[in-house]
């Protein structure tokens, strides 16, 4: 029975993973049909993954204005849950992810392992400051005269992320949870050399409760991708982590064409606690006055 069991296995052929964008809620091939060869740190064959045309980031931009009214009206508890949701589900299928991180930053399992855990507690971290972030950058504002003067952070809209390069998985976390956690919406291009983490996280957010079209996952050039997208006119914001110096001066002259909101790349150590300011860098401050009234005869005022 067991050389019997032994033969039916080895005459199993592979099954290898096909890996698609992630766009709409939806998991398309690249309109184009292309795809290219993604290797490991030692030049191994890994998969195809497809590469995105003008097109399909054109698609994503649509997707996402379609889905940023539901998400930024949604209650910033509700959105915390959401994204402690995506932890729970990576928790479930890390297994998958630690091998995906090893293969595609030349770590070892333990290492790749490590990145991992750190990624989930990420989104924890993230989706515990979805309801507390207005109490940082928000608050009432002393006037002279009978009014209330309230200000409230609002989010920015439709966000692009350029990925990091290198940190193929804790990075694009790093990146992506603080621009949703506030409400806006995000196309993100994952790493090119290294896209299957985020391609995967994609059947992740499908699973999460995360509603359609909240993050797109784009995987192909960089800067084929990202030069539409940073002068599309219906784009708010454009997070230029992942780009190099020549690529992100490039991407910032065109997005100064609708006046875009730009975070420009700069080193940082993903494996350390973020800080807010990817949370505060694409809020906008909402500033209310109201008059006070008067109470009574006396004329005395709340």
């Amino acid at each position: 029975m067991s050389e019997k069991t032994d033969k039916t296995e080895q005459q199993r052929l592979s099954v290898f993973k096909t890996y698609k964008l992630y766009v709409g809620g939806k998991f398309p091939r690249s309109e184009s049909g292309r795809v290219y060869e993604v290797t490991d740190s030692k030049g191994k064959w890994l998969a195809n993954a497809p590469l995105s045309s003008r097109k399909d980031a054109r698609d994503a931009v649509v997707a996402a204005r379609k889905a940023f009214g539901g998400w930024s009206g949604a209650t910033a508890y509700n959105r915390g849950q959401i994204l402690y949701r995506v932890a729970e589900m990576l928790e479930g299928r890390k297994d998958q992810f630690v091998r995906e991180v090893a293969d595609a930053e030349g770590l070892s399992k333990s290492k790749a392992a490590a990145v991992v855990d750190a990624a989930i507690d990420r989104w924890v971290w993230y989706g515990g400051w979805t309801d507390k972030i207005a109490q940082v950058v928000g608050g009432g504002n002393p006037v002279a005269g009978p009014f209330f003067n309230l200000s409230t952070p609002e989010p920015t809209g439709v966000v692009t992320v350029l990925a990091p390069q290198e940190s193929s998985f804790l990075g694009l976390v790093s990146v992506i949870a603080p621009v949703i956690a506030t409400g806006n919406t995000v196309i993100v291009i994952a790493s090119e050399k290294s896209p299957l983490p985020a391609l995967s996280l994609g059947e992740v957010l499908a699973t999460s409760d995360l509603p359609g079209g909240v993050v797109n996952v784009l995987s192909g050039k960089t800067a084929e991708i990202a030069a539409p997208l940073a002068a599309h006119q219906d784009v708010n914001a454009i997070d230029l982590a992942g780009a190099d110096d020549v690529l992100a001066k490039e991407l910032e002259i065109a997005a100064a064409d609708n006046l875009k909101r730009v975070v420009r790349p700069q080193a940082v150590d993903y494996s350390r606690t973020p800080g807010i300011e990817r949370l505060t860098a694409f809020l906008e401050t909402k500033t209310v006055w109201h008059p006070t009234g008067a109470l009574g005869a006396s004329g005395s005022s709340y």
